[in-house]
């Protein structure tokens, strides 16, 4: 039996290979892509993601149901909230401007294992998203001509009642993924036009929105005849900023098209700033004129700003406002069907998806078996499965990536810059290890995170310290900390940094609810994990970092982006449970494919290895 049980050395191997970084080429503009989007095109993209439905549903439904025309705030704390994870965003797009968004992020600083399920999440969160906001195109197009789509196909097709499948196939919803696939197929050039058409369309219906709405509005609405501003206080704004956060998760198919942008360093961070600005913009006026037009509390959450120009006597603004929604609904589907084949085209590169996903056609630079497969994957979710159950699954996926993008740009800017001394092996040599892809493709270079971490002594003759050393104000009172290599003790406490915030958000939602914890127990574990929380970043903030003027660098490093870490994972922890429940079930699936993966790889190392030793006995 012993011998099936897993060497020393090859279950070593193994764990180093998990915990594996990307190295990146010298040469980070040479790519197989198209560089041909400028920063107008990245700033649309970005647009057409974060303002979708959610601009003619989501303001009348968090008003009426949630904060009342507290909605503004709302806006204004989630768009602040967001900029937060899109800064982070933005220097990883500047820095590595290679596709695959929080997957690349999140392999060129913290580990293989984590990377794959990052985009492992990512690939399943844009094939839900897609089908979802065809099927809510079809519906909304449907009760324009008053249903009569879903009567005809219920009638001549059939109607059924199956647990997790739709009632009536969605033809309508299938078919607008096909065409939207096959015009994504002919290039980023191609796609951008198309893109840029909607968005126009959209931005012209929004203006033409805020000019009728104001010349509408009625200051008496916000009275407190009408129930007053924030009818449901600062518990209902909070938890209106929970529900307006997801309006602004589209800005990351910004940095998944940073391969394909002619000046990255530059475009990804302005075009995130710029679309991120102007997406918060539209949605704080649009609350505004809404709120003023007609009282909060009759609202109609299914079609607002419609049924609000209806009511003041402008049925015809219905139409307009109906073809401004099918528009943005349209560049969120671009979005998506843009965004996901380059991450699966990454992950495939990298040797950690099938590799067929990898070919780039010659002609249009773009990945087209991973568009035209993943495009028919979408189709056939939207034509027959229930997604209303399967939707809140996006925000824990979109979350994660956050947190973990958040998480890699402390451990990258506390990390030594590359081209300066590298770990050595074992025989005194840098030490790097092939890669090979599951189909046996070509190897490619990688370095575990444990040796980036052994990258040069610490020299404390040196004036000028290393990025991860400690600063030389705090070695007096932390001298038994200069013993660790550069960055090692910025790892851990990033690490810790993250279980504080993970206990401390579970009995901010738990606390008084579920664990029923007396006050005095609350308030002390409050203060623990609080100041867990604070000695982390304050540790964290006690050794040298990286400082470039070449590309974006996020301000209030590591304030920032440990706010984001905490507040992402606040809002993780007020999902469902069954969100929990098929958020597991998917790690799981992605765990054993990931492990596979890396057993192969292992097993292939072991192969050539020996075959070298077995060449020299022969030679000898």
């Amino acid at each position: 039996m012993a011998r099936w049980l897993p060497r020393s050395t090859a279950l070593t191997r193994f764990c180093q290979k998990l915990n594996r970084v990307k190295t990146l080429e010298d040469d980070m503009m040479e790519t197989s892509f198209n560089r041909c989007l400028s920063t107008i095109d990245l700033t649309l993209l970005g647009i057409g993601g974060m303002v979708g439905s959610g601009l003619y549903v989501l303001t009348g439904t968090v008003a009426k149901e949630i904060a009342g025309p507290a909605v503004i705030v709302s806006f204004i704390i989630a768009g602040f909230a967001s900029l937060l994870a899109a800064l982070c965003y933005a220097e990883f797009g500047a820095r590595v401007p290679k596709t695959g968004s929080a997957y690349m992020f999140t392999y060129v600083s913290v580990g293989e294992i984590w990377a794959f399920l990052i985009g492992w999440n990512v690939l399943l969160e844009y094939m839900i998203g897609g089908a979802a906001v065809a099927r809510a195109w079809s519906g909304y197009l449907d009760s324009i001509f008053d249903h009569k789509i879903k009567n005809f196909t219920e009638t001549h097709v059939g109607a059924w009642q199956v647990p997790f499948l739709a009632r009536y196939p969605d033809f309508l919803a299938a078919a607008i993924l096909l065409v939207a696939t096959i015009f994504i197929s002919f290039g980023a050039k191609v796609s951008s036009w198309l893109n840029h058409v909607f968005s126009a369309i959209s931005m012209g219906v929004i203006l033409f929105i805020l000019i009728m709405g104001f010349v509408l509005a009625q200051p008496k609405n916000w009275s407190t005849q009408e129930g007053g501003f924030a009818p449901y206080g600062l518990s209902g704004i909070m938890a209106g900023t929970a529900t307006c956060f997801y309006a602004f998760v589209g800005f990351d198919v910004i940095a998944a098209s940073s391969e394909e942008a002619r000046n990255p360093q530059r475009a990804v961070p302005r075009a995130i700033a710029f679309s991120l600005g102007l997406a918060t913009g539209a949605y704080i006026l649009v609350s505004v004129v809404l709120t003023l037009m007609v009282p909060w509390h009759t609202l109609d959450p299914d079609s607002a700003l419609a049924d609000a120009f209806y009511r003041r006597g402008y049925a015809w603004a219905g139409f307009l406002v109906a073809a401004g929604s099918i528009c943005a609904m349209n560049t969120v589907l671009l979005s998506n069907l843009f965004s996901l084949p380059r991450i699966v085209y990454a992950m495939a590169e990298d040797g950690l998806f099938f590799q067929v996903f990898s070919r780039v056609h010659p002609c249009t630079q773009v990945p087209v078996v991973g568009i035209v497969v993943f495009g028919l994957l979408m189709a056939l979710l939207a034509l027959i499965f229930d997604l209303e159950a399967l939707v809140q699954f996006l925000s824990i996926g979109t979350l994660l990536a956050y947190t973990f993008v958040a998480a890699s740009i402390i451990v990258l800017r506390f990390q030594q810059q590359k081209g300066d001394v590298p770990a050595p092996g074992p025989s005194g040599q840098p030490s790097t290890e092939p890669h090979e892809g599951p189909s046996g493709g070509e190897l490619k270079e990688y370095e575990s995170f444990s040796d980036k971490l052994h990258l040069v002594d610490t020299d404390k003759s040196k004036e000028q310290r290393e990025p991860g050393q400690l600063k030389a104000a705090f070695e007096p009172y932390l001298e038994f900390l200069s013993d660790f290599y550069p960055g090692e003790v910025v790892t851990i406490a990033v690490v810790t940094l993250m279980v504080s915030a993970i206990c401390l958000c579970s009995i901010l939602v738990f606390g008084n609810t579920h664990l029923h914890l007396p006050t005095w127990s609350y308030s002390l574990l409050l203060v623990l994990f609080s100041l867990g929380f604070l000695l982390s970043l304050l540790l964290i903030w006690a050794h040298e970092q990286q400082h470039s003027t070449q590309t974006f660098q996020i301000p209030l490093v590591p304030l920032s982006p440990a706010l984001s870490i905490i507040l992402n994972i606040y809002l993780m922890l007020k999902l469902s449970y069954m969100t929990w429940l098929r958020f597991t079930i998917w790690l799981l699936l992605g765990q054993s494919r990931s492990c596979q993966t890396v057993k192969h790889l292992c097993s292939l190392t072991s192969c050539c290895q020996d075959s070298k030793e077995g060449l020299k006995v022969q030679s000898l």
